[in-house]
């Protein structure tokens, strides 16, 4: 299978391209010679039916596992020669929340924060917590709150970490209405500060001048 996004003239310095990639899963071939480019305030939206390399796909995009051919380079440089600038730019949720189960969810944020070498204080871990519906659940253990709680947390996180390539796995799981509308406009909000998104996502995504890649 090959699809293909052809990059864009005069891109601005914030890219993250794929080139010729070739993925294997055992001996299946999910896709070849696939390109694709997503500049500063753009998202690309990866759908496809499951099983068809959209999971490894973004875990190819975030350096987690390598091409059978191919190579991604953000802002012109190889991902895996670069690693340690994309790591710091990066920012990936997968299929599990990746959540400290025992941990509130302040500690969650303040946690992360730490991991991402990110200063902040309690105070602004608190406000955006609030942000997104979780006053009064902050200090509540992780394994109290319900599967969209979580997700909020995860919001907190997107947020707080200031990363400027987001790559997310179906972010909008486990979500009511009206958080799939917060999450939407906090992929805009992204986009408008210069930022890039990737995401895979059954649902429909309303995010403006959406790019669509069908694996």
């Amino acid at each position: 299978m090959t699809a293909t996004i052809s990059p864009y003239p005069n891109q601005p310095a914030l890219t993250l391209e794929a080139r010729a990639l070739t993925c294997i899963r055992g001996e299946r071939l999910l896709f070849s010679n696939l390109d694709l480019c997503v500049s500063a305030g753009q998202c690309l939206h990866v759908r496809g039916e499951n099983g068809v390399g959209k999971t490894s796909l973004l875990r190819l995009l975030t350096g987690l596992s390598k091409p059978e051919a191919g190579e991604i380079f953000f802002s012109g440089k190889s991902i895996h020669r670069d690693a340690e600038t994309y790591r710091r730019n990066l920012l990936f949720l997968g299929h599990r929340d990746a959540l400290k189960e025992d941990l509130t969810a302040l500690e969650n944020v303040q946690m992360y924060a730490a991991l991402d070498d990110v200063k902040l204080s309690a105070e602004k871990a608190l406000a955006t917590l609030w942000r997104f519906g979780l006053k009064g659940r902050e200090d509540l253990p992780v394994n109290c709150l319900s599967a969209g709680q979580k997700k909020r947390v995860l919001m907190a996180r997107m947020v707080t970490r200031q990363a400027k390539v987001w790559i997310l796995d179906e972010p909008f799981n486990a979500l009511d209405i009206s958080a799939i509308q917060v999450l939407q406009d906090l992929i805009v909000e992204q986009l408008g500060n210069g930022g890039l998104v990737i995401l895979t996502s059954h649902q429909t995504v309303c995010i403006p001048n959406l790019l669509v890649l069908d694996l």
